[in-house]
């Protein structure tokens, strides 16, 4: 009776650990449509983002445990935060310039399947067609939103801020293949204070803008509110609650609460009065989420055959 009791608790702490994170993810994306282009810009943020990361990652080093890297996981690590998370957090914010952060969080559902489609091209795995099935569907959604964001385009800024976005998903999709096998043999501190350093050395070329950003001559409170949220909620924080919830809960069912991310996303958007939803993108939305929910199915039906 205690084991079960301390199960059910064990359960029901990872599952709000990896809800936190999923609403610390979702808010981020209405935050930093706040910032941008009034007090920040695409880059400034990307700078506060990759260099404050970095920070908080190496001073949570000295506080936890630690392992030594192995020489063949440098050029995974150096790859991984140099192309693939300064690239992702780069067009990310940038996206958010032009594009609805309804569409951008939809669309932000998507590295999964650019996952499977990396795996298939380049790794020569093998997936069922209901996995395939599933990939389509979740595209479709994703053309729904770029079709309906054009629809209501008078400079195809809201196009250009769609395809930015879903050049950001395919960037996130590479960062986590390249970082896969670190990621299973290093705890999330030891690897991630390494990727947030290599991503920094790029983002260097993002510091000679940061001294114009109005943030810094503005005595508000506010934009040092929401930039010190973004950098510490779902840049930092979040990655301690993934892991956990993994170890708690396991990985499936860690990455089922990424559908959440548009629904959350939404209601923040909405609550904070920055755009209103339309029918096409709730449209949308059930679309992506029922190709990923579909591919997540088919996926683990392939694995427990296997």
């Amino acid at each position: 009776m205690i084991q079960q009791k301390t199960d059910t608790a064990l359960f029901l702490k990872g599952n709000l650990f990896i809800l936190i994170a999923t609403i610390f993810f979702g808010v981020n994306i209405p935050v930093v449509k706040l910032l941008i282009p009034h007090w920040m810009s695409a880059m400034d943020v990307s700078a506060f983002r990759l260099f404050g990361g970095c920070v908080l990652f190496w001073l949570a080093s000295l506080f936890v445990r630690t392992e030594p890297i192995a020489k063949k996981d440098w050029l995974s690590l150096i790859l991984g935060g140099a192309v693939g998370l300064f690239s992702f957090i780069y067009l990310f914010n940038l996206s958010l310039s032009y594009a609805d952060p309804i569409d951008v969080s939809i669309i932000m559902t998507l590295p999964p399947v650019f996952v499977i489609i990396i795996g298939v091209i380049f790794m020569h795995r093998r997936v069922s067609w209901l996995e395939l099935l599933g990939v389509a569907i979740a595209f479709a959604g994703a053309i729904v939103v770029i079709v309906s964001g054009r629809a209501k385009d008078s400079d195809g800024s809201h196009l250009f801020g769609d395809l930015l976005a879903l050049a950001s998903a395919l960037c996130y999709a590479i960062y986590l293949v390249i970082t896969e096998r670190p990621s299973k043999t290093y705890r999330p501190v030891t690897m991630l204070r390494w990727v947030f350093l290599f991503s920094a050395v790029p983002a260097v070329f993002l510091l000679p803008a940061l001294p114009h950003a109005e943030i810094f001559h503005d005595i508000s409170f506010q934009p040092w509110a929401l930039i010190a949220f973004v950098v510490i909620c779902p840049t930092f924080l979040a990655y301690f609650l993934v892991s956990p919830a993994i170890r708690l809960i396991g990985s499936e069912l860690v990455s089922i609460y990424q559908y959440l991310v548009p629904v959350v996303a939404t209601v923040a958007s909405v609550a904070i009065g920055i755009c209103g939803i339309h029918a096409a993108q709730i449209a949308a939305m059930a679309i992506v989420i029922g190709g990923m929910a579909l591919t997540t199915i088919a996926a683990r039906k392939r694995r427990r055959k296997s």
